[in-house]
């Protein structure tokens, strides 16, 4: 199936027209616990939109697709990160910080970070949906690359549902089916995938809009709204069977008030919005996402002036750092759509875009029971006709937290921390380093590894070794060094250069392996 240009158009412009009109009508509600009865703007736009975080975030994102293209991954989207987004609060500060210390994604995201499961990640999936529309398996790839910057679990997992949804949205319109493509790139098990489950059930069992949201709080109970309350307020709602959950678990309860609202509101865009917003908690998040959704697939024709009119089409932002020259913010939603629209063609690639097309370029999709997350064994490289994308699959979302990835021209290198990247006096570890070709090569080879330790540490397993690295699919190198320091190490960070080499080729690749003390 083919998208025409005049639709895609439409739907980018309805998509942050929505997330613009949802941000700013959730924003002063943001925080508060219990249903609430907004039905309208609460603040004075008599100068245009206030700033919100939840829209501005994405336009550093697009800066780094201008630049990178497709071959953005968590690494660049890390320096972006450090580079141009202003905040230092809670996943944000943490992320940072984790990567100033030398820390990759996906570590960045877990390590020390009781915000890993927070809303800071699903509020910038709708740019991967727009740079990948109706192919939700290459916008699903980014929303992961992007979301393992400061998060991780439930909040990682709240991006990439949505990020595929919102891809599907371009082609789909059907509620059931577009929860279910979302759900099918997520695990069946994660409280995300059992809150949006069940907050379509309360709306199909024909249950109130309040009691769908204690439900789903039950389910999965965050601490968004409470960190407005006074103790007594706190204790008078774990008396009345209100729980409170830990802080920073908040995206499986808000992305399921999300998908709530969306049922309850049928096709009123008005009603879907309020109705994320009275649920309460993360109202920003949950009204913008929600918007940028059903602005896709309504497109910016048909949203209800009304809602538009008070925004003029201005768009304010709050976290990004434009002052260093690297990124341009635009100021209307029609030029973040026109930005977006030329950078699509060379995101997708000649395959999935055909610029020649009549009336502008359109765009390869996927259709019916496609847009769901194949099974692992036909996601061969290139599947999708986009030779620079490894579609994503759960099994690496469930993989493990602890291992970063490097993609070099001729091979694919993971390097997994196990525990996680910190060391213990005098005992022993291990760090595993897999490779396997990138389909480029096409013949055999022998790949070496090489470690280099600062002194003071020892290489139990030996420094260097050479493998046979395969080119058939599935075929990998793996080696598993096990290091110890001594007493001669005092610092309480050790650095370790990992050299990749392959035998006949001048492509290489220096890693660096970053471990703290822990004690």
């Amino acid at each position: 199936m083919w998208l025409d240009f005049a639709t895609f158009k439409d739907k980018v412009e309805g998509c942050w027209a929505g997330k613009n009109i949802g941000g700013v009508l959730g924003a002063p509600m943001e925080g508060h616990r219990g249903l609430l009865d907004v039905s309208f703007y609460t603040q004075d736009l008599s100068e245009g939109p206030p700033p919100n975080d939840d829209l501005d975030l994405q336009i550093v994102w697009l800066a780094a697709v201008e630049r990178y293209g497709r071959n953005v991954n968590a690494a660049i989207l890390g320096e972006y990160w450090l580079s141009f987004v202003i905040p230092n609060w809670v996943e944000y500060g943490m992320g940072k910080n984790n990567m100033r210390v030398g820390l990759m994604p996906p570590l960045s995201g877990v390590t020390d970070n009781p915000y890993k499961d927070s809303c800071g990640c699903f509020i910038r999936s709708e740019i991967w949906a727009c740079l990948a529309p109706g192919n939700p398996d290459i916008a699903a790839r980014y929303a992961y690359e992007d979301a393992i910057v400061d998060h991780g679990d439930e909040g990682m997992y709240g991006e990439v549902f949505f990020a595929a949804m919102q891809s599907a949205a371009f082609v789909e319109s059907d509620k059931d089916k577009l929860v279910d493509i979302g759900l099918s790139y997520i695990p069946e098990d994660c409280a995300v995938a059992r809150c949006v489950r069940l907050a379509r059930k309360c709306f199909q069992d024909g249950l109130p809009l309040g009691e769908m949201r204690k439900k789903v709080h039950a389910e999965a109970p965050g601490t968004f709204g409470a960190q407005l309350w006074t103790l007594k307020e706190l204790e008078k709602s774990i008396a009345e069977g209100f729980e409170v959950g830990a802080p920073g678990y908040d995206a499986p309860e808000n992305v399921g008030f999300t998908i709530g609202a969306w049922y309850y509101g049928g096709d009123d865009f008005g009603a879907s919005l309020c109705n994320a917003v009275n649920c309460g908690e993360d109202t920003d998040c949950t009204a913008a996402t929600l918007g940028a959704l059903m602005g896709i697939i309504h497109g910016a024709k048909a949203l209800p002036e009304k809602w538009t009119a008070p925004l003029g089409g201005k768009i304010k932002t709050l976290c990004i750092d434009d002052t260093s020259l690297g990124v341009f913010v635009p100021k209307t939603v029609d030029e973040l759509t026109n930005r977006v629209l030329r950078v699509v063609p060379s995101f997708m690639g000649l395959t999935h875009c055909d610029i020649f097309a009549e009336g502008g370029y359109a765009i390869r999709t996927l259709t019916g029971d496609d847009l769901f997350c194949p099974p692992l064994h036909v996601r061969l490289p290139g599947i999708n006709g986009n030779a620079r994308v490894k579609p994503l699959h759960i099994s690496e979302l469930t993989s493990s937290n602890h291992i970063v990835r490097y993609d070099n021209t001729a091979f694919r290198l993971a390097v997994d921390y196990h525990e996680g990247p910190f060391f213990q006096t005098g005992e022993p570890r291990k760090i595993t380093v897999v490779a396997e070709d990138n389909g480029f090569m096409r013949n055999q080879h022998w790949i070496n590894f090489r470690l280099l330790v600062p002194e003071g540490v020892d290489v139990l397993t030996g420094r260097e070794v050479s493998l046979p690295l395969n080119y058939n699919h599935g075929n990998k190198a793996e080696m598993t060094f096990e290091i110890v320091d001594t007493p001669l190490f005092t610092n309480g960070k050790m650095e370790i250069i990992l050299d990749v080499s392959l035998n006949g080729r001048h492509s290489s690749a220096p890693v660096k392996i970053v471990l703290m003390r822990s004690k």
